[in-house]
């Protein structure tokens, strides 16, 4: 299945290789780079690129690519899922994933990397099952093994790993039982000129942290689940219950792991949190422009949106800009003509904008199209979907468990049009 798999940073040097069936030669890699030149931004390099002999598949996080090679057909998001699980357990063992700390703790990556696949088949993949296998790094574990030569690789096969629960160590004990679990929406949005939705769809995740003796049956029901669409699971949920029930009922692997993503694309169930007025007008005669844009919180249900950023890609034709705040700090760079406000919050009473002239290149015609506003925020406490969890029960130990759930929305690619 999987041959190599090659990382590479975004100046495009691969600084990390690790072959599993036989060694494919780098220059494999060539095909990327044609299709990485081809593409204007990072994110829009093609996830499957076929070559004579080859396919490559990657994704690309924290500003790394992550290419496997494959040289049979195998279904495309089986290799990218799997990558996908590469980055979550490098993040789950060094805290960040980033290419200074994959260098620092190069022997683990390749401890971990030979444990993930067996000869090109991914074998444990899950975080605490790893993590028996080979021991996080820490800075006396690292000394100690420069010192006598030993390695992280643990002494015994993990118990979860023969059982039927193979996510789930066993003898699992804690002072404290604990059950937090994170429900995270991402919302993707095109607003056009006028105000309205051209486009509007929610990624959702449930992230856990499970923290329970023993070995606990968890059951998890919501108020309207059925605004969950396209949703995919972790192993541990029993999924026959789920179609007849709409329960999500399973034994949770200990410690943090994903236990679903869905999808919400209905437009009529997409609320779109913020909107955004502007005004924007290059004149074809005059040397300045005028720019003016306000954000305020719209379907927000009382709650405060923070954490706000607007960008926006100005046409070449601007030379620079003289803008006010009303709050949050701003920057224009005259060479790359992007133009970045940190809003911070917004208070509904007084909502912030930005305007100001923009001086443009004396004889350039008017640009044919305005120029597009990025939108970046946070709303802490509200899933925008309107999903909420009803309950979530315990079965199988005797102990209560202290439980906590937590509702966030982001911006994922929000886009407003002017």
């Amino acid at each position: 299945m999987i041959h190599s798999l090659f990382l590479i940073n975004s100046s495009g040097d691969i600084f990390l290789e690790k072959h599993w069936k036989s060694v494919v030669s780098r220059s494999v890699c060539d095909y990327f780079f044609e299709a990485q030149e081809r593409a204007t931004e990072a994110e829009n390099v093609p996830p499957v690129i076929p070559t004579p002999h080859h396919y490559l598949l990657s994704v690309y996080r924290h500003k790394i690519f992550f290419v496997a090679v494959i040289q049979t057909e195998v279904p495309p998001l089986f290799v990218i899922e799997f990558l996908h699980r590469v980055v979550d357990t490098f993040q789950d063992y060094f805290g960040v994933c980033s290419e200074l700390v994959i260098k620092d703790n190069v022997v683990v990556v390749y401890e971990v990397l030979e444990e993930m696949l067996d000869n090109g088949f991914p074998l444990a993949t899950e975080s605490n099952i790893l993590k028996e296998l080979i021991k996080p790094p820490t800075i006396l574990r690292t000394v100690v093994n420069t010192i006598t030569g030993s390695t992280n690789v643990g002494d015994q096969l993990p118990t979860g790993q023969l059982s039927v629960v193979p996510w789930r160590r066993t003898g699992v004990k804690y002072t404290n039982n604990e059950a937090y679990f994170d429900v995270i929406e991402e919302i993707d949005a095109i607003i056009d000129k006028s105000g309205s939705t051209i486009t509007a769809e929610i990624q959702g995740v449930i992230d856990a942290c499970v923290k329970l003796t023993g070995m606990p049956d968890l059951t998890l029901s919501f108020m309207n689940p059925r605004l969950l669409d396209d949703v995919s699971f972790h192993p541990c949920v029993r999924f026959k219950r789920w179609e007849s029930e709409r329960i999500l009922s399973f034994i949770p692997p200990d410690g943090n792991f994903r236990l679903l993503s869905y999808h919400v694309s209905a437009q009529n169930l997409v609320a779109v949190p913020v909107y955004v007025k502007h005004s924007i007008s290059f004149r074809d005669s005059s040397s300045l422009g005028r720019f003016e844009i306000t954000v305020g919180p719209k379907q927000t249900m009382g709650k405060t949106v923070e954490g706000v950023i607007v960008t926006s890609q100005m046409p070449k034709g601007v030379l620079n800009m003289s803008l006010t705040p009303s709050q949050g700090t701003h920057t224009f760079d005259p060479v790359t003509k992007l133009l970045s406000w940190d809003v911070g919050k917004i208070n509904p009473q007084k909502l912030p904008s930005l305007k100001g002239t923009m001086s443009l290149q004396a004889g350039a015609s008017k640009p044919d199209e305005n120029p597009t506003i990025n939108l970046q925020f946070k709303i802490q406490q509200l899933a925008i979907s309107g999903l909420k969890v009803n309950r979530l029960d315990m079965y199988g130990e005797k102990y209560k468990p202290f439980k906590g759930i937590k509702y966030m929305t982001k911006a994922g690619k929000f886009q407003v049009r002017t």
